[in-house]
């Protein structure tokens, strides 16, 4: 089913380390060069310290940092493809591992606000996917909403990658549609504080028990000067347990061994629990194939654009007032 980590490759799966980077405290350009410069260092040191490792993974904002009076401007932001891409690709050609990596990317429609973006670099160094948070934190992220999708690629060992970033694991329907379109390791990277450190563990093992799949997850770690961020890396075996669980420490090196194989063998032959083809299927038993009908309201109302809850008109926080954006829409007013 996994283990606790090693330093080899096994041999029919691959071996995962995600790192709880310190949270940067980032005021300057030259800073971010710094972040960069240190993740590359990370990645190295992290390949030699466990020569079997074939996927590494940094959390959100480990590039940029969370300096929110940075976040806006021209300086803060970088392009996807860009220089800074291009590092991290010659690393990961180098060390011979996939790499995840967290951007914050410049909207190419320069009327609107960035992204929040994650990449997959393989060991040749090719960026082989590319994702745009889908749901940046209402109503503290200014982001703009992302438009790529949910992403799926090869990866090391039989698996099938995609990446979601922080919040987005809260989103269960991102998760379903990543396993949908066959992702068996689900990676989810994060610049959470602690108030929300148990339902972080809670999300990442339901996201792995709902979809029959591997989840590894990781969040910064350590005090930026405002925030404590609680590290916990963490990787959930396809059946919603555990497999291993980090603490708090910045710079901790979280390990396991993944089998992809063992999770596409639980969706070709597991019936009562096989969650993600029972939604589709309906009673079965009693109805050959299965009720492909959920009778599922709000994923009609979804579909159609007609989503409201019953409880809109009473929501008192709609938009990003709070923490001083205008109700216009991101910085520049419109959207």
């Amino acid at each position: 089913m996994g283990s606790i980590g090693s330093m080899s490759k096994p041999e029919n799966g691959f071996l995962v380390a995600a790192v709880q980077f310190p949270a940067p405290v980032v005021n300057s350009r030259a800073d971010i060069d710094k972040q960069i410069e240190s993740i590359v260092r990370t990645l190295h040191a992290t390949k030699a310290g466990y020569p079997g490792v074939e996927l590494i993974v940094f959390p959100e904002y480990s590039t940029q940092g969370l300096n929110t009076a940075k976040w806006l401007t021209d300086e803060f932001l970088c392009d996807v493809p860009g220089p800074e891409t291009e590092i991290f690709g010659k690393a990961c050609k180098e060390a011979g591992v996939f790499g995840v990596f967290s951007i914050m990317e410049r909207n190419p429609d320069p009327s609107k606000n960035p992204y929040n973006t994650a990449i997959i670099i393989n060991p040749q160094g090719e960026i082989c996917l590319k994702y745009r948070k889908l749901f940046p934190w209402n109503p503290i992220e200014p982001w703009y909403p992302g438009d790529l999708g949910m992403p799926v690629c090869e990866g090391p060992g039989g698996s099938k990658l995609s990446v979601c970033i922080c919040h987005d694991g809260m989103i269960p329907e991102l998760a379903r549609e990543a396993a949908y379109k066959g992702c068996n390791v689900y990676i989810r990277i994060s610049g959470y504080s602690t108030q929300v450190n148990e339902q972080w563990i809670l999300t990442n093992r339901s996201n792995a028990w709902h979809n029959l799949m591997y989840t590894v997850s990781v969040n910064l770690a350590g005090y930026d000067g405002t925030f404590y961020y609680f590290g916990e890396g963490q990787v959930t075996n396809f059946d919603g347990t555990v497999l291993v669980q980090g603490q708090r420490n910045p710079w901790e090196i979280v390990t396991a061994e993944i089998y992809p194989q063992l999770a596409d063998s639980a969706r070709r032959t597991w019936g009562l629990e096989n969650n993600i083809y029972n939604l589709g299927h309906r009673g079965y038993v009693a109805y050959p194939g299965g009720q492909p009908d959920t009778q599922m309201t709000y994923i009609k109302d979804l579909a159609e654009g007609k989503y409201r809850l019953p409880w809109e008109n009473e929501m008192t926080i709609k938009d990003g007032s709070i923490y001083g954006y205008p109700t216009t829409g991101g910085r520049f007013g419109n959207k």
